[in-house]
């Protein structure tokens, strides 16, 4: 199979390489997938960087990054019904805590992490449900339904900020999301009932008056550590503030008394620890959300293999309204 590589921390340009490698049989309870899409995402471009705190080396000799993929079925090992053969599949954490990731021809993993591509769900979406569109199902829905409460979206031009306002639209939710002011049309093109610069000084005041002067019940939160204390002023008893992001501030001071006194749950989202029966809940809902025509999943720009370096420079760059993608054949 051919791959992208590295084996040591550095710039993309310094430590990605191209390899030829054999690939694996599938082993008992796997399959053999050979990718259309990889999805590059921050999380993949930190790794490769180095960017974790307290990691010094690679936890593996040879890795191939990126955890999100899709393709098809080509192979399976026992215990694993023959028929999942040129089945059309979408994968999750192709490359956690595992060397080899979807920036390949062909994936070998647990069977369970290639999920069925519903027939009307192109490739290219596929390739951005394992992060951004669980991270962002999970985000909205995490508590439960949220038909009928509003949801505050901080941070609604992101890729997973998109998704969350898309989905919690489509769950019944009134959506108050904040960005820039270059981003507001995509944001509320997405279903954005209000759209609020996040750099405003009264933002407290104007996400309440959006909601008609109420508390909201739900806060999906991009950077936890510097919005932490605007959050509780605007979340409802008994709320609940779904974090899957503070890189502007890893150690944040909370508010604990205010937070104490409205019941306040904070769900601080991994979702590559996602138990198995919550991530069952979360793909049947993105599923869902797919086949009803909820959700759309951008696609800002699609690299060839060999143009992974510039992929990830793109990713870097964070100047972008949709997924950027690997073509794994070309």
């Amino acid at each position: 199979m051919h791959a992208i590589t590295y084996d040591s921390f550095g710039s993309a340009a310094d430590v990605l390489k191209s390899a030829d490698l054999p690939c694996p049989d599938p082993a008992a309870g796997e399959v053999t997938v050979k990718l259309v899409y990889s999805g590059v995402n921050p999380s993949d471009v930190k790794s490769r960087a180095g960017g974790r705190p307290g990691v010094t080396k690679p936890a593996f000799d040879q890795i191939i990054p990126h955890s999100d993929g899709a393709g098809e079925v080509v192979a399976v090992g026992a215990g694993v019904d023959a028929a999942r053969v040129g089945q059309r599949v979408w994968i999750w954490n192709g490359q956690w805590q595992r060397p080899f990731g979807t920036a390949a021809s062909h994936i070998t993993l647990p069977a369970q992490q290639a999920v069925p591509l519903p027939d009307a769900v192109s490739f290219e979406t596929g390739a951005s449900l394992g992060i951004p569109g669980l991270t962002a199902c999970h985000a909205v829905f995490g508590g439960g339904d949220v038909a009928g409460d509003t949801v505050l979206i901080q941070g609604g031009a992101g890729t997973v900020g998109l998704l969350a306002v898309q989905l919690a639209k489509w769950g019944g939710a009134k959506v108050i999301a904040t960005c820039s002011p270059k981003d507001m049309e995509a944001v509320r093109a997405a279903g954005a009932d209000h759209v609020i610069d996040y750099r405003a000084d009264d933002l407290p005041a104007q996400v309440l008056a959006a909601n008609d002067g109420a508390f909201v019940e739900t806060i999906v939160e991009v950077e936890f550590g510097i919005n932490i204390a605007m959050d509780t002023e605007v979340i409802a008893p008994n709320g609940r503030i779904a974090a899957y992001g503070a890189a502007k501030e890893l150690s944040p001071t909370l508010p604990f008394y205010p937070l104490l006194f409205k019941a306040v749950t904070i769900d601080i989202i991994l979702i590559y620890l996602l138990p198995p029966a919550e991530r069952e809940q979360t793909i049947t809902r993105l599923h869902n959300a797919l086949t009803d025509g909820g959700l759309d999943c951008p696609v800002e720009k699609i690299y060839p293999l060999a143009e992974t370096v510039q992929a990830h420079q793109a990713v870097e760059a964070a100047e972008r309204s949709g997924a950027i993608l690997i073509d794994c054949q070309s």
